[in-house]
C-alpha cells in the first residue's frame, strides 16, 4: 500500500526548497533595481504556500520508502518541478499562456533546451537567470537533490538514485546515498565554477558568464541570447563551452575518480568515455569535411564549428553557433542520429546513453554468431566485464519503449497538424532532451508555433526521456497500482 502522506510531505519539503531557489532571482532583481520583483514574489509565495500545507498535513516518515514510492515520488517531484517552476514565467510578462510557461519550466529542469520564446531577451534578467538556474539544478538532477536535502527517504532513497542515474547504480562512492549524492554535486558546483571564470576571461560579462555556464555544465543550452553562443562571435568562448559540454557527456563517476580519488589514468581507460570520445572525434572528422568542401568554410572554421555543433547535439546541450540547417543533407541526418546517441551513463547528458548502444551492437554481433555457430554459447562482454541476461532483455525493452512512446509521439503531432519532419525531429529532440531539431524546430526557429496539444505531449517526452521512460511510464500501468 503507497503512503501517500510519507509522499506528499517529502513533496511539500520539495516545494519549500524549490521556493528557496526562486528566491536566487528575486534577490538578484533587488540588487539590481528592477521593477519585475513582484510576479516573481507571488511564484516564491505560492510555492512556499502549497510546500508549507502539503508537508504540514502529511506526517512525518517512519519507515524508509519501498520501490514503488521511490517511482512514485520520482515521478511526482519532476512533474511539481515543471508545474511549480513554471510559475515565474506565468505571473511575468513574455509567457502569456500556463501551457508555454510548463514547456519552459519543463525543458528547463529536464535540460532540453526546447524554449517557445520566438526573442529570448525579452524576457527580464531575473527571468533569464531563473531560466537557467532551473536548466542547472536540473543537470544533476532534482531527485539527488531531494536525496541531498531531505534525509527523509532513508535507505529506500537508493531507489531514486536508480531512477536518475540507470546503469552507474552498482557504482556507489559511498555507503549513503547523501553523501553519494553531495560528492557528485561538489564535483558539479566546483566545475561550473571554474567554467564562469574561464567564460569571464573569454570576454562575457558576469550575468552571460553565470547564465551559460549553469546552462553548458547541465547539458540543458539555454542562453541569453537569441543566437545562442553564436551571438557573442568569440572562438575563445566556443572552444571554452566545447570543453565543459564534453565534460558534462562524461559520467560524474568518472569525474570523482580523476579528481578526488585521484585514479585520472583510471578513468580515462574507462570503455564508455572512449568509445564517447571517439564517436565525437568521428563526428567532427565527417562535419567538418562537409563543410570545408561543400560549404567552403576556412579550415579553422570549418573544424571549430564541426567540433561545437557535433558535442552539442551528442552531449544533448543544444547551443548553436551555425544554422545546420542550412548544411548538406548528410551533415543534418549524422546531427539527427547523434541525437539518438546521447552521452555517458551518469552524465547530465539526455540520450540512449554511449555504453547502451555499444550493448546493443554487442548483441546484434552475438545473434550473427549465433546463425553461424548453433551450439556454440556467446555472453556479451563490455570493456571486460560480462552483461547479465537480465541487463540485456531490461535494455531491449528500454529501445522498444522508447521507440513506442517516438512514434506514439508523432501520430499525435501529426494528427493536431505538425508536417512529418518537424514532428519527428521535434519528438526526438524533446525525447532525448536536446532542445533544437531541424524542420519548424531548428536552431533559429523555436516551439511556440506548435499547437497547445503538441507542447504537453513533447512536455511528456521531455520528463519520460529525462526518467528514461521505465519510471514514468510503469506509473500508467494497472500493474503497478495493484495492492
Amino acid at each position: 500500500m503507497i503512503r501517500w502522506k510519507q509522499i506528499g510531505r517529502i513533496i511539500g519539503l520539495f516545494l519549500i526548497a524549490l521556493a528557496g531557489a526562486m528566491m536566487i532571482p528575486c534577490a538578484y532583481s533587488i540588487a539590481t533595481g528592477g521593477d519585475d520583483l513582484a510576479p516573481l514574489a507571488a511564484a516564491v509565495a505560492v510555492t512556499a504556500v502549497a510546500g508549507g500545507v502539503l508537508a504540514g498535513s502529511c506526517r512525518r516518515a517512519r519507515r524508509e520508502l519501498t520501490q514503488r514510492e521511490g517511482i512514485l515520488l520520482t515521478v511526482a517531484v519532476w512533474l511539481a518541478a515543471s508545474v511549480f517552476g513554471g510559475l515565474p514565467f506565468l505571473f511575468a510578462p513574455g509567457i502569456e499562456t500556463f501551457t508555454d510557461a510548463v514547456f519552459e519550466s519543463a525543458s528547463g529542469v529536464t535540460t532540453t533546451g526546447a524554449s517557445i520564446l520566438v526573442e529570448v531577451e525579452r524576457l527580464s534578467r531575473p527571468l533569464l537567470l531563473w531560466r537557467a538556474l532551473s536548466s542547472w539544478l536540473g543537470g544533476m538532477g532534482i531527485v539527488v537533490l531531494v536525496i541531498a536535502v531531505l534525509p527523509l527517504v532513508g535507505h529506500g532513497g537508493m531507489h531514486l538514485y536508480r531512477a536518475e542515474f540507470s546503469g552507474a547504480s552498482s557504482e556507489k562512492l559511498s555507503p549513503r546515498v547523501a553523501e553519494t549524492a553531495g560528492s557528485l554535486w561538489g564535483i558539479y558546483v566546483a566545475l561550473t565554477g571554474l567554467l564562469v571564470g574561464l567564460l569571464a576571461v573569454a570576454g562575457m560579462g558576469p550575468f552571460d558568464a553565470i547564465a551559460h555556464a549553469f546552462a553548458t555544465m547541465a547539458t540543458g543550452g539555454f542562453s541569453t541570447r537569441t543566437a545562442s553562443i553564436g551571438a557573442f562571435d568569440s572562438s575563445t568562448i566556443e572552444y571554452i563551452t566545447t570543453l565543459f559540454m564534453i565534460l558534462g557527456g562524461c559520467s560524474f563517476i568518472l569525474h570523482y575518480r580523476a579528481l578526488i580519488e585521484r585514479r585520472p589514468i583510471a578513468a580515462l581507460r574507462d570503455y564508455e568515455l572512449r568509445n564517447f570520445l571517439g564517436l565525437v572525434a568521428l563526428a567532427t572528422v565527417v562535419e567538418a569535411a562537409l563543410l570545408l568542401f561543400e560549404r567552403g568554410y576556412p579550415l579553422e572554421r570549418a573544424l571549430r564549428t564541426a567540433v561545437f555543433q557535433v558535442s552539442s547535439i551528442t552531449t544533448t546541450t543544444g547551443f548553436a553557433t551555425d544554422d545546420f540547417e542550412a548544411w548538406p543533407p548528410l551533415g543534418q541526418l549524422l546531427l539527427l542520429a547523434l541525437m539518438f546517441t546521447g552521452g555517458c551513463t551518469g552524465s547530465t547528458a539526455g540520450g540512449m546513453k554511449v555504453s547502451r548502444l555499444l550493448v546493443l551492437v554487442k548483441v546484434v554481433g552475438r545473434e550473427f554468431k549465433r546463425m553461424v555457430e548453433r551450439h556454440g554459447v556467446f555472453v556479451v562482454r563490455l570493456g571486460g566485464s560480462v552483461i547479465p541476461e537480465p541487463s540485456i532483455q531490461s535494455l531491449l525493452n528500454l529501445v522498444y519503449l522508447a521507440f513506442v512512446v517516438n512514434f506514439a509521439s508523432c501520430l499525435m503531432l501529426a494528427a493536431v497538424g505538425v508536417d512529418v519532419f518537424t514532428a519527428i525531429s521535434a519528438v526526438a529532440a524533446t525525447m532525448f532532451n536536446i532542445g533544437p531539431a531541424l524542420a519548424g524546430v531548428g536552431p533559429t526557429d523555436n516551439y511556440a508555433g506548435l499547437p497547445a496539444i503538441a507542447k504537453w505531449v513533447l512536455c511528456f517526452d521531455m520528463i519520460a526521456g529525462r526518467l528514461e521512460f521505465y519510471t514514468l511510464l510503469v506509473t500508467v500501468t494497472p500493474w503497478f497500482w495493484r495492492k
